[in-house]
């Protein structure tokens, strides 16, 4: 019965899916909403990367220092380990689970409400594809913001981790300057980007699926944001499995 029950869950939202990507019937409208979804789900989100960025930055800087350096080890380890997992886990997995909190409750609190007020309902009367007009523009937004999200998630981490060389005196800052110049591969930059893509897609369509097929009343919104949220988180750590494998 679980499986029914979930199999039914993704048909319909296979089903809402295939009705939001159709051509918007105005394209005026769309471009504004477009840019609209764009500045309230990404530029809106920038504080809150930048932030948690450089503290983390920092924080991996430091727990890198503490427990993998030794005298063994060249003294740019610390470097290279910090610039490694800020590009191949944090600044694309990590910092989409903390963006499907903010902007995934947005989007399912948003059409959740849109729905029990019958705002939806109006817009299928007057013959607008609802699914379209509201939906659309968020992931499209969503999808156009995420990979400069990434880079500036990226280098404010590594702005944590000079940080911490310059003002903490963890390391010195030429040897962390050295770790960070190790053998970079561009790809990692590229992976994190592509990665990043398909969690953006997945943080706007499945809140927006939670929001638009909500039923009952104002109190069914709260729970759907919740669904909306840990279904997004799921789905986030279970793609980057296969994400990692297939793009390493």
């Amino acid at each position: 019965m679980i499986i029914i029950r979930y199999l039914t869950i993704f048909g319909r939202y296979i089903q809402l899916m295939g009705r939001t990507f159709s051509i918007p019937e105005r394209m005026r409208m769309f471009f504004k909403s477009y840019v609209k979804e764009m500045a309230q789900l990404g530029v809106n989100s920038i504080g809150i990367v930048l932030l948690i960025s450089f503290f983390i930055g920092a924080v991996i800087c430091i727990q890198m220092k503490l427990n993998i350096q030794s005298p063994w080890m060249p003294r740019w380890v610390s470097g290279y380990t910090t610039r490694e997992i800020l590009l191949l886990e944090f600044s694309s997995s990590i910092m989409c689970l903390i963006l499907a909190g903010k902007v995934g409750s947005n989007i399912a609190s948003e059409l959740g409400t849109m729905r029990v007020t019958q705002q939806i309902d109006a817009l299928e009367i007057m013959g607008v594809n609802s699914a379209s007009y509201l939906i659309l523009p968020k992931i499209m937004g969503m999808l156009t913001i995420m990979p400069f999200l990434v880079i500036f998630s990226s280098a404010t981490g590594i702005l944590g981790a000079y940080a911490t060389a310059y003002v903490g005196h963890v390391l010195p800052p030429d040897d962390l300057t050295l770790g960070l110049q190790h053998s970079f591969k561009s790809w990692f930059v590229w992976m994190s980007i592509i990665k990043s893509e398909f969690f953006a897609f997945i943080i706007s369509s499945v809140p927006a699926f939670c929001g638009y097929t909500v039923e009952g009343g104002s109190v069914n919104v709260g729970k759907s944001s919740t669904d909306a949220v840990v279904s997004s988180s799921v789905l986030i750590l279970f793609s980057d499995v296969f994400l990692t494998q297939l793009l390493s």
